[in-house]
């Protein structure tokens, strides 16, 4: 079969990472450690597995991160290599697999947790919180802590992949494959948006209106008691899709949006003598949907002492921790998903984002799909999806 396959090739890791912000273009080019494969199927490795053909198969910030060496060497030792990139995937069960038939469509939750690993349950596990097991690099599989990280269940950026029974959420037949491509992020999102503890009426900042950012006011609005919301959008179209979504204001980036917290909140605005300026006031909640220094930055200077600051981005570069301290903010990470609370009911959250997608809430957000021998064509406008006034860019491993 066709896949893309990332490989460890550290002189490109560190090219990638030295020039990939100011020469993107290299990204898609000679510095990606990616190439292009013919390999074996992956094989089922136990019982309640079962083999996805991959319909789509979106490209998320952190796939973006580990093409271009931005991705911490804190997961080196949390994936297999070489691996097949792509965990946001719908697709068609190739096999009966414990009560879902052949032919299913399904969309996949990439955490490769215990149940997926045929080991006793960890205790996060065994609490609902897949996203949070510990036991990623042993069982059945090769390390990876997820589909689209580990050698040996393949991903989304192929024809074919294989999954375990508890990893795999069936769609309504209605339901159009880029809307269902969306599932994972959006559970992400829900999960991101409930971590974020809003209280009734409370002010939230959500950074970054690129995929993450805008399921995440999503989440918001459909699930927390929130009041006013402020997102920060970087490109015009990003800014249109967050009013749509239910921001209250949109901000550019940097002082732009202080200033507008600084108004919102009535709180005072302070300039030190070298760094951006902060607030002594602003919002309760921030979600940092970014992941970038600048962002996490703003986040953490703009929310009341007291506040919760969460990260729904992959955190990729180092922030000024000294508001953390001095204003006694809750620093909080959200990961993956699991099973969440929802006013008093304990559900899913794929099935609240399979739920939510049939709405039609999130139609019209996947721009662009791409074959897989096209792959330096679909990277580099993932690269600059935002600019492009695209949300989200996917491959479509069946057009070859």
């Amino acid at each position: 079969m066709l896949a893309r396959e990332i490989i460890r090739i550290v002189p490109r890791n560190v090219a990638a990472r030295a020039v990939g912000g100011w020469m993107p273009g290299l990204l898609a080019g000679p510095l990606a450690p990616l190439r292009l494969v013919h390999r074996e199927e992956p094989v089922p490795p136990a019982g309640g597995w079962g083999r996805v053909r991959s319909r789509l198969s979106g490209i998320c910030g952190s796939d973006l991160a580990t093409v271009s060496g931005r991705s911490s060497f804190y997961f080196s030792p949390l994936v297999s290599m070489p691996f097949v990139p792509g965990h946001e995937v719908v697709g068609e069960l190739l096999d009966d697999v414990d009560g879902l038939p052949r032919g299913t469509r399904v969309v996949i939750d990439p955490v490769l947790a215990c149940a997926a690993r045929g080991v006793e349950p960890c205790p996060s596990c065994a609490s609902g919180a897949t996203g949070r097991c510990d036991r990623v690099t042993v069982g059945h599989v090769s390390p990876g802590l997820q589909t689209g990280y580990c050698a040996d269940t393949g991903g989304g950026w192929s024809s074919t992949l294989v999954a375990h029974r508890s990893q795999l959420h069936p769609i309504p037949d209605g339901m159009p494959e880029p809307v269902g491509v969306l599932i994972e992020p959006l559970s992400c999102a829900i999960h991101a948006a409930l971590r974020a503890g809003v209280g009734d009426g409370a002010s939230v900042l959500v950074v970054g209106a690129g995929t993450v950012g805008l399921l995440v006011l999503l989440a918001l609005r459909e699930l927390t008691p929130a009041g006013r919301i402020t997102v920060v959008a970087k490109h015009g179209r990003q800014a249109d899709l967050a009013r749509r979504f239910g921001a209250t204001e949109v901000a550019e980036p940097g002082p732009a949006a202080v200033n507008a917290l600084r108004r919102s909140s009535r709180a005072l605005r302070l300039s030190p003598e070298r760094g951006s300026p902060f607030l002594l006031g602003g919002v309760d909640v921030a979600v940092d949907c970014v992941g970038s220094r600048s962002s996490l930055d703003l986040a953490l200077r703009t929310t009341r002492a007291g506040g919760r600051v969460v990260l729904a981005g992959l955190p990729t570069a180092g922030a000024d921790l000294t508001p953390v301290w001095f204003r006694e903010l809750e620093l909080a990470g959200a990961y993956a998903t699991g099973q969440e609370d929802v006013g008093g009911d304990r559900r899913h959250a794929f099935d609240l984002a399979i739920r939510m997608a049939g709405e039609g809430r999130i139609d019209g957000l996947v721009g662009a799909t791409y074959p897989l021998r096209r792959w330096r064509d679909a990277i580099d406008h993932a690269l600059s999806a935002g600019r492009l006034g695209t949300v989200k860019v996917a491959f479509d491993p069946r057009d070859n």
